[in-house]
């Protein structure tokens, strides 16, 4: 047994320097990786051993190794995407997780992390003002959360038009019509893909990419007596606008709909009383999505979908098994299996958690309002620069900007990415090319933001 203690402590110590020797990097270092996965791959790969390596020298290596491959994405001047850091207490947690090394799916083996999760779930409910006896389960990512909140309404759908789906299937079924913005996120038709309800149907959006009500009223008309789902957004990933919510939800559910809400980052918002108003009336949906790497700044792996309707989202997900200790049985808690599509899965709720407890309510509505400010003060600096100009209504984190015709705004944004102060990443919007700026790092501060402008201001200069 000693043997086991000295290589668990040896190959830990040696994490622990090489994770603190990263993370005193990111102040400082470019954003960009200094080299490609084909020249890293003489350093990871080739023939496995014969034997058995010391587990220490094997972290080791696989530090030393991967470094020059990594990208500064918990650095304050990452702005790709829309990805955040680690808040320090979430991060110690996450390590907590793989040690433990528990199997989160079911409450009585695991009482620990069931309790923690729970207790999370329960303040996010507390924190965005959703409905105090809704089901929150921890999914991989955002795309799993949305995934998860429509297999649990194209189930309820169909029910509520006498449809078993779980003894009948799809085959025969009634078509599930989903109604969604034309500037949806593409992981919502990923969800749908995986669901086998196939394509959407897009209804009309507006400049910013809000979905048009009179648009979704017409489309509301024209599907009869369908079972429906619409899919709302909150915080579009190019402008980040947000849906008319409220008014949406109202005008489904008086056509029998079912409303679940994308907020993959712009969820959040509700957090803070400043921002709140953009997600007027979202309480009023059945289910929602997000991510908590995105705006709570958790590590990867922590979607959360939340359904109004604990029993939807649990004839959905749940599942029966001889080998499985049973759940506490209808109006009960229920075990994690029931909310998540993975039985095996690692305790995911544990850091949102610690994040939550860290900072508090008043911490997690700074955080949301900080990140918004940053927002704002990238797209003024930008909107200055010569040639510039900032395409969207910054209500939130995103920014999105243009100079001058395509070919222009390519070249800033490569010779942005060449000069490797900052990462803002090119992308099309309203069938222009952008520079797309997400603030989503909880460690983004007035340096950094300084930092990040003057290198866009170089970027310009270097192509003008």
């Amino acid at each position: 047994m000693s043997a086991h203690k000295d290589a668990y402590a040896e190959a830990l110590d040696t994490a622990s320097a090489h994770a603190r020797a990263w993370l005193a990097t990111l102040a400082d270092r470019a954003v960009p990786p200094r080299t490609g996965a084909d020249e890293l791959a003489a350093a990871v790969g080739g023939e496995l051993p014969d034997g058995p390596d010391d587990p220490a020298e094997v972290v080791g290596l696989l530090a030393r190794a991967a470094e020059p491959g990594l990208m500064a994405m918990p650095s304050g001047r990452f702005y790709g995407w829309v990805i955040g850091g680690t808040l320090p207490a979430a991060l110690g947690a996450d390590w907590l997780v793989s040690a433990w090394d528990q199997n989160a799916a079911m409450r009585f083996p695991t009482p620990a992390v069931a309790a923690l999760e729970e207790a999370a779930g329960a303040w996010v409910l507390d924190l965005l003002g959703l409905p105090a006896g809704a089901d929150v389960g921890f999914a991989t990512g955002a795309t799993m959360a949305n995934f998860t909140g429509l297999a649990a309404a194209r189930r309820q759908v169909l029910a509520r038009r006498g449809w078993d789906l779980d003894r009948d299937g799809l085959c025969g079924a009634p078509r599930v019509r989903v109604l969604v913005g034309e500037e949806r996120h593409d992981t919502l038709d990923l969800g749908l893909r995986y669901l086998g309800l196939g394509a959407p149907t897009p209804v009309a959006a507006d400049a910013q990419g809000r979905i048009r009500l009179d648009a979704l009223a017409a489309a509301l008309d024209d599907g009869g007596d369908a079972p429906t789902i619409v899919c709302l957004q909150a915080g579009n990933v190019h402008s980040g606008a947000f849906d008319p919510i409220g008014e949406a939800t109202d005008l489904a559910h008086r056509h029998g709909a079912w409303v679940h809400v994308d907020g993959a980052f712009g969820l959040w918002a509700a957090a803070a009383p400043g921002l709140r108003h953009l997600l007027a009336g979202f309480e009023r949906a059945d289910s929602w999505a997000t991510d908590a790497h995105k705006t709570l700044n958790v590590p990867y792996d922590c979607g959360i979908v939340i359904v109004a309707d604990p029993a939807a989202l649990r004839a959905a997900m749940g599942v029966r098994a001889s080998y499985l200790i049973e759940p506490a049985g209808p109006g009960g808690p229920a075990d994690p299996l029931e909310k998540v599509p993975e039985l095996s899965r690692r305790a995911r709720g544990v850091p949102v958690w610690a994040a939550l407890r860290s900072l508090g309510r008043s911490g997690v509505a700074d955080l949301v309002t900080r990140l918004t400010g940053h927002a704002r003060t990238l797209a003024e600096g930008i909107a200055a620069l010569d040639g510039a100009e900032v395409l969207n209504d910054v209500v939130f984190t995103q920014v999105c900007a243009a100079f001058g015709d395509d070919a222009r705004t390519e070249a800033v944004t490569r010779a942005l990415l060449a000069d490797g102060t900052a990462w803002m990443s090119g992308s099309r919007w309203r069938d222009r090319a952008v520079l797309r700026v997400s603030v989503s790092n909880w460690s983004t501060d007035e340096t950094d933001v300084a930092a990040s402008l003057a290198a866009v201001r170089r970027a310009v200069a270097a192509t003008g």
